[in-house]
């Protein structure tokens, strides 16, 4: 059997304000297996972007144990962190993050240089034209549109062929049109890569090509709900 690449184990969040403490998560306990695709759903507060940063290893946990691709990254500081990051883990956004004054090709492979990793070039342009955008490798994120950002974006996420790839409402920011070509890419590398593929949405039909919907609600898990048989690649 696989081991999982997310466990969340009772993970609390409580972030303090002035007026008082705000409890964002409250006992948060999930797994999600190697390979598998699993949408996050639920109303704006809910903490679901609270729950991929934690998963991601971005925020603290208040309490609770997290483990990311077969680490446990609870106790782990910044530095162990941005390593094991580097090298398991693509993380999109809704805006995209890309650097202005580097060219697309630039900005893909710029995970590589951190890593000081081999071919970094060669590696990012192959990773463009996965995404379609061969002939924009030099252009600079003001000459392209949102969805040729956006899919940058994903071609730097998944450059270092990372065993986990979090999607933090990746399609919010597009049109119809780019926002579907985008989920098609998302689904197209968790399918040929096996990458598990956790995507934070708060639409519907984009959730229910996942293989799972877990649904959050004042930071809880609600339902966990089996959409269809997922079979790693």
């Amino acid at each position: 059997m696989n081991q999982p690449a997310i466990v969340l184990d009772n993970v609390h969040l409580t972030l303090s304000s002035r007026a008082r403490a705000v409890n964002v998560l409250r006992g948060v306990s999930l797994s999600i297996g190697a390979g598998e695709s699993v949408a996050l759903l639920g109303p704006s507060g809910s903490g679901k972007s609270s729950l991929l940063m934690i998963a991601a290893g971005l925020e603290k946990p208040t309490s609770g144990r997290v483990t990311l691709a077969g680490t446990d990254i609870t106790e782990l500081d910044e530095d162990s962190l941005a390593r094991l990051r580097r090298g398991a883990v693509g993380i999109v956004f809704q805006s995209f993050h890309l650097i202005a004054t580097m060219t697309a090709l630039e900005n893909v492979a710029l995970p590589l240089e951190f890593a000081h990793a081999d071919h970094a070039f060669a590696r990012a342009r192959e990773e463009l034209g996965a995404v379609g955008l061969d002939a924009r490798a030099h252009h600079y994120p003001g000459q392209l549109s949102g969805g040729e950002q956006q899919r940058v974006a994903l071609a730097r996420a998944m450059v270092a062929r990372p065993r986990v790839l979090f999607a933090d409402e990746p399609t919010g920011n597009l049109d119809s049109e780019n926002g579907e070509a985008i989920a098609d890419l998302l689904f197209a590398l968790n399918a040929e890569r096996g990458a598990t593929l956790f995507l934070v949405t708060h639409e519907e039909n984009l959730a229910r090509r996942c293989g799972r919907i877990v649904r959050l609600e004042s930071g809880r898990i609600v339902t966990d709900e089996t959409v269809r048989s997922m079979v790693p690649a």
